[in-house]
């Protein structure tokens, strides 16, 4: 079945009729839906510093997107996948989750205790640049409401009107801009709150806490990092020794209230 048949294509129709006024998103969901049926769809604005602007939202009755604003935009954006996209300036285009999530994903922390609640079990992401400093994801998901991942040829179809998507979402979020701030240093950041702590962490034992929360097996540490897979397990016995644990969910426990905004400051 050609996924640009009449209903795709008068989808995308009132989508263009929408751009820049009300309904533009309710309409471009009605376009999603006729090429991949999505569970949910979730608008982010993600910069350099601070957590990322909710644009908008549409879900079932799933309980996708309840920690949204208590966990995920409280810090745990630091630890997704799709924000390292926006950090790295990844090229405009369609992602699957899948695909750019790091090799231990599923077994880190943030997938365990996060991630897996959402009951999100695929993502199609557009990421687009409406602004220097701002990259904007798309994020078509599939949840339990479904119980099914996306299927090839719906992949192939949202990827296929790629060029068409992110012209509109660059276009009709184009008053988007970038904050004056510093970009963050979240390894520095942890550095500094946990020293009132009397946990002294250098910068790169940080960044490999960091990198272990975000689903990082050993080996993908190292490649990242340009170091041997020996060091870095050295790293992470003197990670775990500093802070007195000796499991990634005690990692994970620590670190994350550490990651809120303002935590630098309190002991």
């Amino acid at each position: 079945m050609d996924p640009f048949g009449n209903q795709a294509e008068d989808a995308l129709a009132e989508a263009v009729r929408r751009l820049g006024r009300p309904g533009f998103e309710a309409a471009l969901m009605q376009l999603f839906h006729r090429l991949a049926a999505p569970d949910n769809l979730l608008v982010l604005a993600y910069r350099d510093a601070g957590p990322p602007q909710v644009l908008y939202v549409q879900s079932g009755d799933s309980p996708v997107f309840d920690a949204l604003p208590t966990t995920y935009l409280a810090g745990a954006y630091l630890l997704d996948p799709f924000h390292d996209l926006h950090l790295s300036r990844a090229p405009a285009g369609m992602y699957r989750l899948l695909d750019v999530a790091p090799d231990a994903f599923q077994r880190s922390r943030y997938y365990l205790e996060y991630y897996q609640e959402t009951t999100l079990i695929d993502e199609l992401t557009y990421v687009a640049y409406p602004a220097p400093g701002v990259s904007l994801n798309l994020c078509l998901g599939r949840d339990r409401t479904s119980g099914q991942t996306f299927a090839p040829r719906e992949v192939e179809a949202v990827a296929r009107l790629a060029p068409v998507v992110l012209a509109l979402a660059e276009r009709h979020w184009a008053g988007l801009t970038a904050t004056d701030a510093a970009p963050e240093d979240v390894a520095g950041g942890l550095v500094a709150a946990l020293a009132p702590r009397g946990i002294s962490l250098s910068p790169r034992q940080a960044e490999v806490a960091l990198l272990i929360l975000r689903g990082h097996s050993s080996t993908s540490i190292a490649l990242r990092l340009g170091v041997s897979v020996q060091t870095v397990k050295v790293f992470r016995r003197q990670l775990y020794g500093k802070c007195g644990i000796s499991s990634q969910a005690e990692l994970f426990a620590l670190l994350l209230p550490l990651l809120k905004p303002g935590a630098q400051g309190r002991a």
